[in-house]
Parts: structure tokens; C-alpha cells; sequence
């Protein structure tokens, strides 16, 4: 990031603008010292959210970007939202809900895609499933979840011939100390939209009744990995037995002498 050039952009902003930096301080809640540190390129000392303020007092977006070796960034990060909406998808379909990732729509002019739009056949129930593997705009987050749990019955009928009749939001987060934190710090807001958490959301996915909101967190393992393989290794165990059962003990050599 060219803090110089941050400084420089939001000068030319506030000049095109026609305001002095007491004007820009004064929309931005800071003091008018802080514009001018801004303006001079000394951002490193001031928080991330005081220099977006001023950044937005003046008409401009302040984003944040990171590099790291071309695109393999995109694609690592990439990567891991895959893996936790994967790890969504095989949790809901273990709790008897049809689940289509990445879903597409184009509703009044709206248009977007929903991660995880899952169907719960028994009570028809419609889940719109976000997955984040961190929070950025807190705002823009719940913005989009909003818009697209309103428009989820048309999206529904028109791409599956589903008649949704409640529908059901779930925010999903990575099991880790990062994604807690954040959580942490914006949980008054974040408990006011996703009420449900932890066993009380799960509890909910198993037996859908009324429409519900909730925020649970997922150990982003690799599908096959885990609680996966043992359930696989359970199911065969239990197979096995079965087959022992049903041959009986004359089918053993052993024991028939």
C-alpha cells in the first residue's frame, strides 16, 4: 500500500470537493488533525476504520489488498472458501437437507450467487447458506445475507421448482481463533441477525420448525477427513456385523465342528 499516495487522493478528493479539513473532520467524527495526517501519507499509526471514515467523507473507498506471488493468492484463498462450503454442504446433507452450491439468480435486477441454497423436504423449508472464511465489511456481509434470504422462495421456484414455504438463514465460519475474534468484537450487532449459535442452530438443521438465523462455526477439514472417515469406518463396521449376524454361527467353519 502507498500510504503517499492515499494521502494524495484523499487531498485531491477534499479540494474537488471545495471542503477544508476541519469540513472532512467534521464528517468523519475525528479530529481535524487526524484528516491531516491522512493527507500527509501517515496513516500507519491510525486505525483501519478512521481511515476508511475519512476515505468515505470525501466520496472515496479505502480498500485494503494484499499480494503475495500473483494470483496463487486468489487461489489460496479461494481454496479455503471452497473447502469450508464443502464442509457445509456434507454437514446439511448428513441432517437430511438436498443442498445446491453456488446458485446463481438474476431477480429484479438483482444479481449475485447464494454459496449453499439447502432444501429441507419435510417442513419446506429454504436455507441460504453464507460461508465466510473471515469478516470484512460487517455491513456489506449482512446486506447481501438479507437480500438474497428475501429473494431465496423466487430463486427456489424459478432454478428448482421448489415452493419455499419458510426460510431459514445460517452464516458459517471457520472453527479457528481469527474468525472468534472477530465474531467477538461485533456480537452485539451479530447476535441481533444470527440469534441462533452452536447447539441450538444445529439442533434446529436436524428438526427446521419456523424460520430461524443463526451463526455456527465449522472446523474447515478436508472432506473425507475426520469425522467423515470415522463415520465411513462406522457404517462398515456396522455392515459387517450385520452380514456376521445374518449368516449365523453355522456359517463359520469353526464352530460348526
Amino acid at each position: 500500500m502507498d500510504e503517499r499516495r492515499v494521502g494524495r487522493s484523499v487531498r485531491a478528493l477534499r479540494l474537488r470537493l471545495g471542503l477544508r479539513q476541519v469540513d472532512v473532520a467534521r464528517r468523519a467524527s475525528v479530529p481535524q488533525s487526524t484528516v491531516s495526517l491522512v493527507e500527509r501519507g501517515r496513516i500507519s499509526r491510525l486505525q483501519v476504520a478512521t481511515v476508511r471514515a475519512v476515505a468515505e467523507a470525501v466520496g472515496g473507498e479505502w480498500e485494503i489488498g494484499i499480494r503475495w506471488r500473483g494470483a496463487d493468492l486468489d487461489r489460496l484463498v479461494d481454496a479455503r472458501h471452497a473447502t469450508l462450503v464443502s464442509v457445509t454442504k456434507l454437514r446439511l446433507e448428513d441432517a437430511g437437507w438436498a443442498v445446491h452450491p453456488e446458485v446463481t439468480y438474476s431477480v429484479f435486477g438483482e444479481r449475485g450467487s447464494v454459496d449453499l441454497l439447502a432444501w429441507h423436504p419435510a417442513s419446506a423449508t429454504a436455507l441460504v447458506v453464507e460461508a465466510k472464511t473471515a469478516l470484512g465489511s460487517l455491513e456489506e456481509t449482512l446486506r447481501r445475507h438479507d437480500a438474497k434470504a428475501r429473494l431465496a422462495p423466487r430463486i427456489a421456484a424459478e432454478r428448482f421448482g421448489l415452493r419455499a414455504a419458510v426460510v431459514g438463514r445460517l452464516l458459517v465460519m471457520p472453527e479457528a481463533a481469527t474468525p472468534r475474534r472477530q465474531v467477538a468484537r461485533a456480537d452485539t450487532v451479530l447476535r441481533g441477525v444470527y440469534p441462533l449459535r452452536g447447539v441450538a442452530m444445529r439442533r434446529w438443521l436436524a428438526h427446521p420448525v419456523g424460520p430461524a438465523s443463526g451463526l455456527v462455526f465449522l472446523s474447515p477439514s478436508v472432506p473425507g477427513d475426520g469425522h467423515h472417515r470415522r463415520r465411513a469406518s462406522s457404517r462398515a463396521s456396522t455392515a459387517r456385523a450385520a452380514r456376521e449376524d445374518a449368516r449365523g454361527p453355522s456359517s463359520n467353519g469353526a464352530d460348526a465342528r
